[in-house]
């Protein structure tokens, strides 16, 4: 069955850097994966290659079958959504008039009713009439993921089911607002989806995603679902940390890493009443 996004074979180069090298993912329909590894593994360049916002220097994007390149702009935006890790508004736009960007060409009679269902997704009713520099880091955040899933409703409207593309979404927000967000996303991919997020923390990662892509130095370590990745192996050797791996009622893996002073208490010199 044809993948909605698939990398294969892709490496991105700069100068003598290389920042991917050799990816291969195949990404399903309604399938929640989550990107993951350490600073600089190629997290972001991964993500802004399934998005077409970056050329690859060897490799192909498709995005359902079709090579990403050739999709025209206004065409492309139809089918796949990113909200970037960076957004920079210059501009005092209220809440409403940057969530009512995400409708692209739309006419407004026909999209205001996803403008305002978006707003009230993610819990800024209260806030449409605020300008975007009044607001907090995290309300800010909120506000252009409310833009992103307008952007991806009137294109599911064209061409059913899209791509949502989220880098580092849940950077800003409180605990409560994260998992609002991962649930929005699951609401999404329920009605066929494909979600691709990248995330630092590997507990929400474990709570987001169907499958787990861990990055290493531009290349894949691991690949799977939450219980084949998220090991005290895996975590040791992709993040040169020792970590104690629990398992929730319901089975799922959650991570609790050892400090330092952790690791130097149960070291066999402080055992000799060396001091830590």
């Amino acid at each position: 069955m044809t993948a909605a996004l698939e990398a294969s074979g892709v490496s991105v180069a700069i100068g003598h850097a290389t920042l991917l090298d050799h990816v291969d993912l195949r990404i399903a329909a309604g399938e929640m994966v989550a990107i993951v590894g350490p600073n600089g593994a190629g997290k972001s360049t991964l993500l802004r290659l399934l998005s077409a916002d970056l050329r690859t220097s060897r490799g192909l994007i498709r995005l359902g079958g079709r090579d990403i390149s050739t999709y025209a702009p206004a065409e492309l935006a139809l089918r796949r959504a990113m909200l970037s890790q960076h957004v920079t508004v210059s501009f005092p736009f209220t809440v409403e008039e940057m969530v009512r960007m995400g409708r692209g060409n739309q006419a407004l009679a026909t999209s205001q009713v996803l403008v305002d269902a978006a707003i009230d997704e993610v819990g800024l009713n209260g806030f449409r009439h605020r300008e975007l520099p009044t607001l907090s880091g995290g309300e800010q955040q909120r506000a252009h993921f409310a833009r992103v899933l307008v952007q991806l409703a009137c294109g599911e409207a064209v061409h059913g089911p899209g791509i949502l593309l989220l880098d580092e979404p849940t950077s800003s927000l409180d605990l409560r607002h994260q998992i609002a967000l991962v649930e929005i996303a699951r609401r999404r991919a329920r009605n066929g989806t494909a979600v691709v997020a990248v995330l630092h923390d590997l507990n929400l990662a474990v709570r987001f995603a169907d499958r787990i892509v861990i990055l290493r130095h531009g290349a894949v370590a691991a690949e799977g679902t939450p219980g084949d990745t998220i090991t005290s192996d895996v975590i040791r050797r992709v993040f040169e940390i020792d970590v104690a791996v629990d398992r929730t009622i319901d089975g799922a893996p959650f991570l609790l890493p050892q400090t330092m002073r952790q690791i130097t208490e149960t070291s066999p010199k402080r055992d000799q009443g060396v001091s830590p």
